[in-house]
């Protein structure tokens, strides 16, 4: 059915360039590079910057695309798996219909199209949350998520992928802006301090929980706040949002209808030679998770929170990253996030008294985008 739809939908002559840029090579950049090329914003390059991403948007894109097509348990059948995959094909089409770039108006013409194209994969996020919700709906009972290991693996080759394209795009179009803040490269600040970053998602998350529940924990910073290093403070602010969101909830549920007092959550910024660490720590007696429960905590089908997409799994629209705690993705799209420029994310738990996460963030921004 869905090669069917497929076909209907799509040329052949599409869908064979969509399998040839396919097998093509990617090539990935680093953070340095990236901050490096864009301190200098000339039109030159700005046109060399959209050359490339004129030939190699279309390749990340048609491996997803294709990827979207073979996925098992009849999951590319399911109709929000099929609305993506018609995303992915759309923009490669969109793409690959642009005539080589030569001047600073085929330049400015892309960068339009690479805009649109972007709004265009906003909800891509909860619409593979809905098609993964509907998959699991069908299923048998007994099928665990361990033995769905495929999809795990899948949906990180799919979310990296997805963090890459939209941080090429991203940078890309705001290097056009005329009034750039001040430190900043695009999305890059040059001198980022992630103690202010960790501060600004906190509250986010805190005035959720108090929106919530009607009260919340304190959260505690420390750290140097004049301590700076280059990064993207959208990235840094999801991954903390996430991390504190969740601490507040695990100390909220516990303690919610106790006579004592919620304790602190304590973040702590340590700023060594190669790595930047912020640790959240929620040594709480807030329960903490069992060691059998660790390895679930970073895949894509599980979540101790309602699911949102239970109460509303036809509304699509209505997805952001307030409720992503609900659909299960917060913490492994925040491991992803992190590894994306050569850090990572641990959970490490002790049973009956608490959490702590480290987020490690590479400080030297030499590492190669994962290419999936």
């Amino acid at each position: 059915m869905a090669a069917k739809k497929l076909y209907d939908s799509f040329s052949k002559g599409l869908i064979e360039e969509v399998h040839k840029w396919g097998a093509m090579k990617q090539t990935g950049v680093s953070l340095r590079y990236m901050m490096e090329f864009g301190s200098r914003p000339s039109d030159k390059n700005l046109l060399i910057s959209a050359q490339f991403l004129h030939k190699e948007l279309p390749i990340r894109i048609a491996r997803r695309a294709i990827e979207l097509e073979t996925l098992p348990y009849g999951l590319s059948e399911k109709p929000a798996i099929l609305k993506v995959r018609d995303w992915y094909l759309d923009s490669f089409r969109d793409l690959r219909s642009i005539p080589e770039i030569k001047d600073r108006n085929d330049e400015l013409e892309f960068t339009q199209i690479i805009k649109m194209i972007k709004v265009r994969h906003n909800n891509v996020v909860p619409t593979m949350a809905l098609g993964v919700q509907q998959l699991k709906k069908g299923l048998d009972p007994k099928v665990g998520y361990q033995d769905l290991d495929e999809i795990h693996q899948f949906l990180d080759r799919f979310y990296m992928s997805r963090i890459g394209i939209r941080m090429l795009i991203g940078q890309h179009v705001a290097l056009h802006d005329p009034n750039p803040p001040p430190n900043c490269v695009g999305y890059i600040h040059t001198k980022m301090s992630p103690v202010e970053v960790a501060r600004s998602a906190s509250e986010d998350a805190r005035s959720i929980c108090l929106h919530e529940y009607g009260s919340a924990p304190d959260i505690n910073i420390y750290g140097d706040p004049n301590f700076t290093f280059p990064y993207v403070p959208t990235h840094l602010h999801l991954m903390v949002f996430e991390l504190v969101k969740n601490s507040l909830r695990a100390v909220q549920e516990r303690f919610m209808d106790s006579e004592k007092i919620a304790p602190p959550i304590r973040i702590i910024v340590a700023d060594g030679l190669e790595d930047v660490t912020i640790k959240a720590c929620v040594s709480d007696e807030g329960g903490g998770i069992p060691r059998s429960g660790l390895p679930k905590i970073f895949t894509y089908l599980y979540s101790t929170a309602q699911n949102p997409l239970d109460e509303q799994l036809d509304d699509l629209g209505t997805a952001n990253v307030a409720t992503m705690a609900g659909y299960g993705y917060g913490l492994p799209i925040s491991r992803l996030y992190a590894r994306y420029f050569g850090g990572d994310l641990q959970v490490i738990s002790m049973e009956g008294y608490g959490t702590d996460a480290y987020l490690h963030l590479s400080r030297l921004g030499d590492s190669q985008e994962p290419l999936p």
